[in-house]
Parts: structure tokens; sequence; C-alpha cells
């Protein structure tokens, strides 16, 4: 009996908004829900055991980096992400197809920018029908990287919920090779899917729904896709250059995402995102911002972000929120958090992520509220 499976408990009146829930063998997922991202099985700046106590529910963690270091071997031979972390919530993997995209063309903003001209041809060596070649960042080492690579790997690294490998093509590609692109990731998923069943182990196998800003692409990856045994659907390629396009798209291509299984938008988790987001019918977001923006001193607040280096806040004896209750603003003041960021102390690195974390489950904790409500 698979330990994955998915319920919806309420159907907002009012959006597309529902609350979900998502079972897995480490526990339950509420949604919708924030992903926090632990790219090498860990959050950063954040012990393990800190982890569940912030209420967090799903962590993503990064295959491609992973079967570089340490291995999926030696993950496997350890008892698998759970135990080799000391992670005792859910956790996600994705499928290393991104790298596809991040090595050869850059990260998105690079990519965006110099409009899918920046290439690193010693990084990706060759991209056939049978997967992508890369060379390790690491030590130049050859990686061949296939849709049954990625699964095996996944299947040793032992995350709750896999995902399918896929090609992520630029923003910038031409109408004709975005399609070929759909066409061949149709066929990875494919073969995703065929080699997952060989081995289910209780996990989750999502497809990813591609097509870049193509709204027919998209519509007909929906139903390539949703016609196939998936346990989920991640929602990825390119997603257009603003919020905006992002949002429109999603407008149009979510009422063919099949409503009998979890979504995923990839890659998506800032706050404006998840508010025009959520009502649309999205389940889970990942993303790294939040602790991103913790380490570059902004803090999250109802009234937005703070900046710990501003004029006053060196001698602001209070918390971030006086009604916060995360262990930062339990204990410290603003000035004290001022002060260690100023001194380059890494605590203040640590406890300002366990505040925009805990920010960030609140948010989602209210979303569901409404949700329930019908306000969403």
């Amino acid at each position: 009996m698979n330990a994955f499976s998915f319920k919806i408990i309420h159907q907002s009146c009012k959006s597309r908004a529902r609350v979900g829930q998502i079972k897995t063998a480490h526990g339950v997922i509420d949604t919708p829900n924030f992903v926090t991202v632990g790219t090498n099985g860990t959050i950063k700046a954040i012990d393990s055991s800190l982890i569940q106590s912030l209420g967090l529910q799903l962590m993503f963690c990064n295959t491609y980096h992973l079967i570089l270091q340490p291995g999926a071997d030696i993950i496997e031979q350890c008892g698998g992400i759970h135990a080799f972390s000391n992670c005792s919530i859910p956790i996600i993997t994705d499928s290393g197809g991104f790298q596809v995209f991040s090595l050869k063309y850059g990260s998105v903003h690079e990519e965006l920018k110099s409009k899918g001209t920046k290439k690193n041809e010693n990084s990706v060596l060759k991209i056939t029908e049978d997967g992508v070649l890369f060379r390790s960042y690491r030590d130049g080492t050859p990686v061949l990287l296939t849709p049954e690579t990625s699964i095996q790997a996944q299947k040793k690294i032992g995350a709750d919920i896999i995902v399918s490998f896929d090609e992520l093509p630029p923003y910038h590609t031409t109408p004709k090779k975005l399609y070929y692109s759909l066409e061949r990731t149709h066929r990875w998923e494919q073969r995703s899917l065929e080699e997952h069943k060989k081995n289910p182990k209780h996990q989750g196998l999502y497809a990813v729904i591609h097509g870049g800003l193509d709204v027919e692409l998209r519509k007909k990856s929906c139903e390539f896709l949703g016609k196939l045994p998936f346990d989920g659907y991640g929602i990825g390629g390119s997603l257009g250059k603003t919020r905006d396009d992002m949002v429109t798209m999603l407008q149009h291509v979510m009422p063919y995402v099949p409503t009998d299984k979890p979504n995923h938008l990839l890659g998506i988790g800032d706050i404006p995102s998840l508010e025009q987001c959520v009502p649309l019918g999205i389940d889970t977001f990942d993303s790294s911002h939040p602790t991103k923006a913790a380490r570059h001193g902004l803090l999250f607040t109802k009234k937005g972000p703070m900046r710990l280096i501003k004029s006053g806040h060196a001698t602001l004896q209070r918390p971030i929120e006086d009604d916060c209750t995360c262990l930062t603003c339990q204990k410290y003041t603003v000035a004290y958090l001022c002060h260690l960021f100023k001194a380059h102390e890494m605590t203040v690195l640590t406890l300002a992520s366990i505040h925009n974390l805990h920010f960030m489950v609140n948010l989602m904790k209210d979303f569901r509220s409404k949700i329930m409500n019908d306000e969403v």
C-alpha cells in the first residue's frame, strides 16, 4: 500500500483556492503550504532539530547537488535522507532537470538579462534523447543524468515526494524549440514513471507541466500528463519575465490541471506571488527567498519587510514584531540583532532565518483559515 495520498478538505466558494492534506510516510502536509529549501539536505543556518519546532511540514532538497556530494549511494547506506540529515519532516527532491537549464544558460536572472546567450559548454557536455551529460562542478567528472538515473537516485535518497526528469528551456527559446522540448520532456516523464513503478517505495511521483508562456502548450501538457498515473503535478518551465506574466499564464492553465491530486509551483514562494497564486488553486510553493532574505538582513513583518541595517534600529529595544511567538522575537531585540549583523556574527543568520520561516508558516496557516471561511 502506498503511503502517499491526497484529500481535499475544503474548496473555497470565492476562488479556486482549496485546503487539503498530503499524507506521506513521514507526516502530513497541510495545503496550501510553503516549502522551505534545503538544497544539500539542510536549511542554511538552521539545525535539523529546529525544523519541526518551526512548524515546517516539507523541505525541498536538490537531487543534482546530492548525487555529486555526498552521492546517492552514501545517503542510501546511511539510511536515506531522513536518517542521514536527522530530519523528521517530509522531504521532496527535484529531478536535477533544472540544472539542464541553469548550467547551460546560467541562472534564471542571468538568462533573462542576457536573452539566453550565456552558455557554459564546459558544464553541459551533451543533451540527447537519452538524457543530459554534465561535468561535475566539483571535480569535473562526467555525470549522465537520464530519466532512469534521476529516479534511481531519488529512490536511493529516499524522499517522500520525487519529481520526473524534465528539461527547462530558456525564456527566449523559439516556439519550435519550445514545442520539441515539451515533446521530449513528455517522453522523459513517461520513462520516469515506468522506472518509478518498478519500485514505488511509498514515494509520490510528480509530473512537471511545461510549455513556457504558451497557454496551448501548457494545456496540451496538462492533458497528456493527466492521463498518466502520476501522484501529483509540478508546474515548471519558464514562468515568464515578470510576476504578471506568471499569474496570467496560471489563470489560463490552472483550470486544466487535474484537481484530484496535489500540485506544486516550482521555485516560487515570495509573499506577493503567494497572495496572487493561492486563489488560483496552487497547493504548495518552494523558495529559498525567506532564508536568503534573512541572511541579507531583511526580516518579514505584517507591515512589510524590515531591514536590520537602518537608522534607529541600533537602539530599538523591542522584538521584530511584538506579537510574534518565534524564538528570536521571544528572546532578542532588534538592537541586538542589528549589532550581530553589523559585527558579522553567524548567530544572527540563524536567528533571522528562524523568524522569517516562522512568519511563512503562520502566513500559510492564515491562508488556510481564510480559505476555510471562503474569504480567499
